[in-house]
């Protein structure tokens, strides 16, 4: 269900940029907080597993996706001075409910049984429409005179695929896509890798919890200092550093041979995790500025929504084939540091 909730989340991109272009960012996520709503509660009345995917990973799924970009693209549009800044506070929300919803979920089904829980969490679902609510748009509609009719303005593009013109946005598209093979592989896996070692069950999954922890304080500081007024025209170069600090963080974790490395590997991956959170959108929207960036942002998605579907199977596949986790995290670590390399040299000599 979390696969495809994921692929939903990125794969619809382009679908949700064409809707934001199309009704505007408020009621598209107006109409996707009532989905992903919907979508839990409907799962509190299915009888097989089929009627959960359909539920809680593809209607629910596409609902978050209706939220998450066009809240990414009234940021944009808000904010100039102090976007980097809103960006890092904005995007430490998704460590904070991660180390949040675990606990929850297991008190909701503790006391209300899995139909109940995912009945509440339909009813929390809902507060995307008050937000959604809160999404003002910059520009009033104008009203007409009555003295003649209304100026016409130019039909505006559902999907701007001139985009691909931009030097800048083509090696982004690439570098992002590659990091996205390796960036979600060793949180999928550090628990396994773990046990593997011989950590208790309750030990190793405090490991996400220490990541998470990090990522939240990570995020915003990450933010604050690409706004710095030195550091902002660097932002590339910066996104550059912590994809490299991310990959070879990875590299280091595949030499854990104890819970206390494993320690040590997930702070300096949350760190790195949350400065790649904080900056991947701030530098998109750096590169193709306000009016193209509800387009870009939907073509980048769907491109990671593929190598979001390659990574973490083929590091499934190299841990079958070999039962060695540390090649799974060098791979992922390679992966990640490859992207760093062509972003950087993409944006230095081209």
């Amino acid at each position: 269900i979390s696969s495809i909730l994921l692929a939903m989340l990125y794969g619809t991109g382009p679908l949700c940029s064409v809707c934001v272009n199309r009704f505007g960012c408020r009621p598209v996520m107006l109409a996707g907080g009532l989905l992903a709503s919907l979508g839990m509660v409907s799962a509190s009345f299915c009888g097989s597993i089929i009627q959960l995917y359909l539920t809680t990973g593809v209607l629910t799924g596409l609902g978050l996706a209706l939220n998450f970009q066009p809240s990414l693209i009234m940021l944009n549009r808000y904010f100039n001075k102090r976007r980097p800044m809103a960006n890092g506070l904005a995007a430490a929300g998704s460590p904070v409910f991660l180390c949040a919803l675990s606990p929850l979920g297991q008190v909701l089904q503790d006391h209300y049984g899995w139909r109940g829980g995912f009945l509440i969490l339909g009813g929390l679902l809902l507060n995307c429409c008050v937000c959604a609510a809160l999404m003002r748009p910059l520009e009033a509609p104008r009203q007409s005179s009555g003295s003649g009719p209304a100026p016409q303005r130019p039909p505006r593009r559902l999907l701007d695929l001139s985009v691909f013109r931009d030097r800048g946005f083509v090696i982004y598209a690439l570098a992002a896509s590659i990091m996205v093979l390796g960036l979600f592989v060793p949180p999928v896996f550090v628990v396994s890798y773990a046990k593997d070692l011989g950590v208790p069950d309750t030990q190793a999954a405090f490991l996400l919890t220490i990541l998470g922890f990090v990522d939240i304080f990570a995020r915003p500081t990450a933010g604050f200092i690409t706004g710095l007024k030195k550091v902002r025209p660097y932002s590339v170069y910066l996104f550059s550093f912590a994809m490299f600090f991310n990959g070879f963080a990875d590299l280091t974790g595949s030499t854990a041979s104890n819970y206390g490395g494993l320690v040590v590997f997930c702070i300096f991956f949350g760190i790195s995790y949350g400065m790649v959170g904080a900056l991947q959108f701030e530098v998109l929207m750096a590169i193709v500025g306000t009016q193209k960036f509800s387009s870009a942002i939907g073509l980048v998605l769907l491109l990671e929504a593929i190598a979001v579907l390659i990574g973490p199977p083929s590091g499934g596949k190299l841990l079958d084939a070999t039962h060695v986790y540390q090649y799974v995290f060098i791979l992922a670590g390679a992966e990640v540091l490859a992207s760093s390399l062509v972003l950087v040299l993409g944006n230095f000599f081209c």
